[in-house]
C-alpha cells in the first residue's frame, strides 16, 4: 500500500503533537503500509482503510518530512536558493547515502522532494523545479532468496498447525503462485487417479478504489493451466482438511459461510484465505521463528531450484511452474545453491583433458 500514515486526530498545540508522534511511533518504518497502520493504533484492517479514505490519516506530517526537514531546516535556504543551487538537494542526496540508507530508500526522499518543489513551481514561488536537475542514485535490483533442501525441512516442522501450512506445503512442493493456492476448488482435486489441476485463481485488485478480491476461472497464463501428480502427502493433508471443513460446518452451524464452499483454502468459518494474507504473514512467521526471511513467492523459486539440482530438465521444470517462457525458467540459475554450482562446474570440468574436481 502507498498510504502514508499521520495522525491528526489528537488536537495539542503543534510541537507538542510532532514531538508525541515522534515518540509514539519511532520504532515504526519511515512510510508505513495500512497493515502496519492496523498495528500502530490498534484497529482492524477495515478501519484503516475507512481512515485513510475520509481523509483522517494522511501523507501529511509522519513519516519522511522527519528526516528531510532536519537536514534543510539549519541551512535555512530558501525555495530560491533550492532552485539556483540544485547541488543542495544532491548534498542531501549524498549525506543519507554516506549515512548508511539504501539508494532505495534515498529514492524515495527524492519523490517526495520533487513534489514539493513541483508544487512550488505550479503555484509560481519558482520559475522550474531543482529536482529534475539532480541525479538521483540508481535503483538497486532486486534479489531474491531461496531456501534449501535442508531449510525447507526445517519449515515444514515448524508450520504444522499453522494458518498458513497449507499454502507454504503447495508453493514449495508444487512451486504455485499465491493466487493458485488461495484459487484452488476441490473439483481441481482428482483423489481417483492421484491429479490435482491448476486452473483457479483468485487475485486482489483495486476497482473503483476499492480493495477487491477476484475469483478467476483460469490461471495467469494459457501455460500455467497444468495438472500435476497427487502425491500421497498433499492427498493425505487435502483429506484431513475436507474432515475438517465438513466438521467446522456443522459445528458453526447458520454461522458457518456457505459462499466458499467449493474452495479448498478457508479458515475455520468457512471464509476463503485472502491472498495478501500468506506474503504478510508469512515473513512474520519466519521471523517468530528465527528462521531465514525471504518472500512467500520465493517458495516457488526454491522449488524450481531443488527441481533443477535433482536432474530436471529447464523444459520440465517450465511446465511443472506453468511458466508460458522457457527464459523466466531459466532464470532459476540465479537462484542455484552453491553446491548446485559446483556440480555443474565439475560437469564442465570433465570435458578438460586434466579432470580437476571442484
Amino acid at each position: 500500500m502507498s498510504e502514508i500514515a499521520a495522525c491528526t486526530l489528537i488536537q495539542e498545540e503543534p510541537d507538542r503533537k510532532t514531538e508525541r508522534y515522534m515518540m509514539m511511533f519511532k520504532d515504526y518504518p519511515d512510510v508505513v503500509s495500512v497493515d502496519i497502520l492496523q498495528e500502530m493504533l490498534g484497529i482492524c484492517r477495515k478501519n484503516a482503510y475507512l481512515l485513510v479514505k475520509q481523509n483522517k490519516i494522511h501523507s501529511a506530517r509522519v513519516g519522511r518530512s522527519y528526516k528531510i526537514v532536519p537536514y534543510f531546516e539549519p541551512l535555512h535556504y530558501t525555495l530560491q536558493d533550492m532552485e539556483q543551487h540544485p547541488k543542495y538537494i544532491q548534498d542531501f542526496y549524498q549525506h543519507e547515502l554516506d549515512r548508511g540508507l539504501t539508494a532505495n530508500t534515498v529514492i524515495h526522499y527524492h519523490a517526495n522532494i520533487r513534489k514539493c518543489l513541483q508544487y512550488a513551481f505550479q503555484i509560481g514561488m519558482i520559475r522550474s523545479n531543482p529536482a529534475d536537475r539532480v541525479e538521483r542514485p540508481r535503483k538497486e535490483k532486486f534479489k531474491s532468496e531461496i531456501y534449501s533442501g535442508e531449510e525447507l525441512e526445517q519449515l515444514f516442522k515448524a508450520i504444522q498447525g499453522d494458518p498458513s501450512e497449507f499454502g507454504v506445503i503447495m508453493a514449495a512442493f508444487y512451486g504455485l503462485r499465491r493466487s493458485e493456492v488461495v484459487g484452488l476448488k476441490w473439483d481441481a482435486i482428482d483423489f481417483e487417479n492421484k491429479k490435482i489441476s491448476i486452473q483457479h485463481t483468485v487475485v486482489t485488485a483495486k476497482v473503483n478504489g476499492t480493495l477487491t478480491e477476484i475469483a478467476r476461472d483460469k490461471t495467469k497464463t494459457k501455460s500455467s493451466c497444468r495438472t500435476l501428480p497427487l502425491i500421497p502427502a498433499c492427498e493425505q493433508m487435502l483429506n484431513k482438511m475436507k474432515k475438517e471443513q465438513e466438521q467446522n460446518r456443522k459445528v458453526c452451524g447458520k454461522s458457518y459461510c456457505t459462499d466458499y464452499l467449493d474452495y479448498i483454502y478457508v479458515d475455520p468459518m468457512g471464509k476463503r484465505i485472502r491472498p495478501d494474507f500468506l506474503s504478510q504473514h508469512f515473513p512474520d512467521f519466519l521471523v517468530a521463528h528465527q528462521m531465514k526471511r525471504i518472500r512467500f513467492h520465493d517458495l516457488r523459486h526454491s522449488c524450481a531450484s531443488l527441481l533443477y539440482a535433482n536432474g530436471v530438465s529447464l523444459k520440465e521444470i517450465q511446465e511443472w511452474l506453468g511458466h508460458s517462457d522457457i527464459s523466466t525458467t531459466s532464470n532459476i540459475y540465479t537462484h542455484l545453491d552453491f553446491s548446485s554450482k559446483v556440480s555443474s562446474a565439475n560437469a564442465i570440468v570433465n570435458i578438460f583433458p586434466e579432470n580437476t574436481k571442484v
